[in-house]
């Protein structure tokens, strides 16, 4: 299996070749900076004991990730998967660095997990692990220092119940700080959640959409086809926006397959098809109804290698690969997923002119409300649904157009261009703290 933290590395090792030339008057500080980026500025790691409904105690081993902060508070998700690992975690507060500064949100990267089925724990099991894990952090988080949110396998939920057991652990150390509320992000609305949050994401990815079919020169948004592979909430909501855009939507898979729908499906009653069932492989839902006659069913795999105009890989990590990269036909990728391509798959789909819009950048609308979250936690005044999505757009067309340009002028792909960018901003302001 690769090893996704040297994957980080060697993107930014690529980046910071072409960088060089930017910092020919300080260079010696320049390859300082690149050499600190290389590894998170600290991990923090134990093993939690847990107490069983059953009696018994059992051990849990766990992540948290604080890459670089030089332009702001750590902010990263927590997972909780069997497959955590050091380096993953190491990996992702790398790219969320790079993620916070495309957007120019004012924060570094971090990512906390824990090795955990969740679906093996009861729900108690679950809230003592969670506020187990807010013990072992407490004095490494705080709303200027460190922010978490939800991640694979974590929601709401959990982090109302870690508000909860971080607001207790200041006050036993009768401590007064900032609202307790803006250490975690991604809280239900009741505890000062943000509107917009849950669709965030999707429609980040669909206000880039819009801007890459103007650069695409697809002025009839209704004969621009999309391919979905992901029907969870990123890939539901990507879908929902896109076809209230205009666009066709002709294919959205789950982790059972998926259904294609030549003329377009609709989203809202796939979806309600999908639940009603449990399982989305019989839903070919267009606007008018749901029938058998509408579509067919496709596998995950298919629904990659569909001649459509924009793929949208937003489930799982390296599902396009060197094995498939040429089967590709799409005229352009949204990453949706975090790292959905491999670095092989990258260097083929480039020579067959695929035009890459990556999962730093398409899909950072998640953590951009995150980011406003949090600054309505601190304020203590909060916005409607309307506000939040108006401060989302020029966002995430600034960083979509801030990509293109350099893309064009160093003529590199998507994800070089976006690399670009968000590295030479984290480097900058290390260089102006005179790290």
């Amino acid at each position: 299996m690769a090893n996704p933290h040297a994957n980080a590395v060697a993107q930014l090792e690529r980046v910071a070749k072409l960088l060089a030339k930017d910092y020919q008057d300080n260079k010696a500080s320049f390859e300082r900076a690149i050499k600190k980026l290389k590894e998170p500025d600290v991990v923090h790691q134990t093993k939690l004991s847990i107490k069983m409904d059953d009696g018994t105690t059992k051990k849990f081993q766990a992540f948290r990730s604080q890459h670089n902060n030089a332009r702001g508070p750590y902010k990263g998700g927590i997972r909780y998967h069997s497959d955590v690992s050091l380096e993953e975690v190491k990996a992702l507060s790398t790219w969320m660095t790079w993620k916070c500064a495309v957007t120019g949100i004012p924060y570094g990267g971090g990512k906390g997990g824990i090795i955990v089925d969740p679906k093996k724990l009861s729900k108690a099991e679950l809230q003592r692990l969670s506020r187990a894990y807010t013990d072992f952090l407490s004095d490494k988080i705080g709303p200027w220092i460190d922010v978490p949110a939800p991640d694979v396998n974590t929601t709401g939920e959990i982090m109302a119940w870690m508000v909860d057991q971080y607001q207790k652990n200041l006050t036993k150390k009768g401590l007064v700080q900032e609202n307790p509320l803006g250490t975690f992000t991604g809280k239900p609305l009741g505890l000062g959640g943000s509107q917009g949050r849950d669709e965030a994401t999707g429609l980040g990815g669909v206000m880039v959409l819009d801007k890459l079919a103007e650069k695409l020169g697809y002025k009839n948004k209704k004969k621009v086809r999309i391919a979905i592979q992901g029907f969870g909430n990123v890939g539901y909501w990507f879908a929902k926006h896109a076809h209230d855009h205009g666009y066709t939507v002709v294919a959205v898979s789950g982790s059972r397959g998926g259904v294609y729908v030549a003329n377009g499906l609709n989203p809202e009653k796939t979806l309600a098809c999908k639940e009603k069932n449990g399982d989305l492989t019989s839903c070919f839902c267009t606007d008018k109804a749901c029938a058998v006659g509408n579509g067919k069913k496709i596998s995950n795999d298919e629904v990659l290698e569909l001649d459509v105009d924009i793929l949208v890989p937003a489930a799982l990590e390296n599902v396009i690969h060197k094995g498939n990269a040429a089967k590709v036909r799409a005229k352009a990728i949204i990453e949706m997923a975090n790292g959905p391509i491999t670095p092989e798959a990258d260097e083929i789909l480039a020579k067959n002119g695929v035009i890459l819009v990556p999962d730093v950048l398409a899909n950072s609308g998640g953590v951009t409300v995150s980011y406003f979250e949090w600054v309505q936690n601190l304020q203590g005044y909060y916005w409607t649904h309307q506000e939040v999505i108006s401060k989302l757009k020029p966002l995430m067309e600034t960083s979509f157009a801030e990509m293109w340009a350099m893309k064009e002028k160093h003529q590199v792909d998507g994800r070089m261009a976006t690399y670009l960018t968000a590295v030479k901003r984290v480097v900058d302001a290390m260089i102006l703290r005179g790290i």
